[in-house]
């Protein structure tokens, strides 16, 4: 497919580099390097997070079918691929609630766990994990009902703690997550599929690593909760305190001849949408695909680099396009507001951008959905600033009330591919011109 011209078709080529990066994720393309053969016993799938539809259809597909092959995948509400709903495969696919679990997730958690017991060293367990799995596999630990724990995961997503930070305390409050999954499968040897979402990939911060051991201490669950002030029951403090809840450590023999394979990671993507770019005479560049940090800062930091390459040629040449990814945080501070992450960075972006002429930006989430809206995220031209005020919006009160969404909407700018069946979190481009 031809793509379009960056010079006379911006969003065009802006929503190209997005469905390469994307397309560099599924499951589809990705999986089939990394299965192991079929063992003496049997094959048990279990798995979470929102791409989690897609590889267990991969895994159907590319399994022998005169092997034994069963189990069960959790994933998003609306994330199972329409091929795969139509007519189900071997491996059993259920829906449940992200960002805030829901009572769906923990049934389906607590079948997951059921399944992980009574195995033998005879069978394989093959574990899909990809972003999103720490919501959707919510089983607390004892004596935590779901209800609190649907309210401190709230709390921590309200609050801007970072990826890796609020994981610690799912993984510490939970029974079935920070390794604890894995170490149930014994003596059953255990091969888990990662699609990574998190800045650095590490697989104990992907879901809240439920196959992989646990570098993070109840301790350090109890800093973060009370460095963002978060109030928790008494028997989680009780759990936590006393180190009831801890998670098994690396070193736990558990986990020995347990392989671990990163088969997409938001580098890849980002080079895909590079290649992309660079086909068609703009040459790339990646800044990092570690990016954290307060999403409408990250949206200044971004739109100062954009102003100094518009205005100066440095420190790139133009034309050119800035590629970025990680996972960056809002802190709501406004109730009533609606957006997530991309289009929080998008307006405070096109904020500080103050309509500079040829600077297109797009930022989406590679899972098709930004936050909780219908948008993957949105796109911000040069004559943002202006068309908005001819509608009567002001950016910064939408910014100040956490309402990027109400903001991008009205505009026809929100971009809109629905749910993508894959997680390799944030991407951003920046095209100068």
């Amino acid at each position: 497919m031809t793509t379009p011209n960056p010079h006379t078709d911006p969003r065009g080529f802006l929503r190209a580099l997005y469905d390469a990066a994307v397309a560099r994720a599924l499951p589809a393309e990705t999986t089939a390097a990394w299965l192991p053969p079929p063992p003496e016993g049997r094959t048990v799938v279990i798995g979470a997070g929102k791409a989690g539809g897609a590889m267990a259809q991969a895994v159907d597909a590319l399994w022998p079918e005169d092997a034994p092959l069963s189990g069960l995948v959790v994933t998003r509400y609306d994330h199972v691929p329409p091929a795969y709903k139509a007519r189900p495969g071997r491996i059993e696919v259920v829906e449940a609630a992200h960002p805030v679990p829901d009572e769906a997730g923990r049934r389906a958690a607590q079948r997951i766990a059921q399944l992980a017991q009574g195995l033998t060293a005879d069978d394989l367990v093959l574990c899909l994990i990809s972003g999103g799995g720490s919501a959707l596999l919510s089983l607390p630990a004892p004596g935590i009902s779901l209800e609190e724990k649907q309210a401190i995961n709230k709390a921590l997503l309200k609050s801007g703690a970072a990826i890796d930070e609020m994981n610690c305390v799912r993984k510490h409050l939970s029974a079935i997550k920070g390794g604890r999954l894995a170490t149930n499968c014994a003596p059953a040897r255990v091969v888990t599929l990662l699609i990574s979402d998190v800045p650095g990939d590490a697989p104990e911060v992907i879901a809240s690593g439920p196959t992989v051991p646990d570098s993070t201490t109840c301790a350090d669950a109890l800093a973060i909760l009370n460095r963002y002030g978060i109030e928790i029951p008494a028997a989680a403090r009780a759990g936590l305190e006393s180190g009831a809840f801890e998670s098994p450590k690396p070193g736990d023999a558990r986990f020995a001849g347990h392989q671990v394979h990163m088969i997409a990671t938001p580098r890849q993507s980002l080079e895909a949408a590079a290649a992309v770019a660079r086909a068609a005479g703009i040459t790339p560049y990646i800044l990092s695909d570690e990016i954290e940090g307060e999403s409408r800062e990250v949206g200044k930091v971004h739109a100062a680099l954009a102003r100094s390459v518009a205005h100066a040629g440095t420190p790139f040449a133009k034309p050119c396009v800035i590629l970025s990814g990680g996972e960056t945080t809002v802190t709501v501070k406004s109730k009533g507001g609606r957006g997530g992450r991309a289009t929080e960075f998008l307006l405070g972006c096109a904020i500080a951008l103050q309509g500079q002429s040829g600077v297109h930006v797009l930022a989406a989430d590679t899972d098709g959905i930004d936050g909780v809206e219908d948008n993957a995220g949105a796109i911000v031209t040069p004559d943002t600033l202006a068309r908005a005020r001819a509608q009567g919006m002001k950016a910064q009160e939408f910014l100040d009330a956490n309402n990027a969404y109400g903001f991008f909407a009205p505009l026809s700018d929100l971009v809109i591919p629905g749910p993508t069946f894959t997680n390799v979190n944030d991407f951003r481009a920046l095209l100068i011109t």
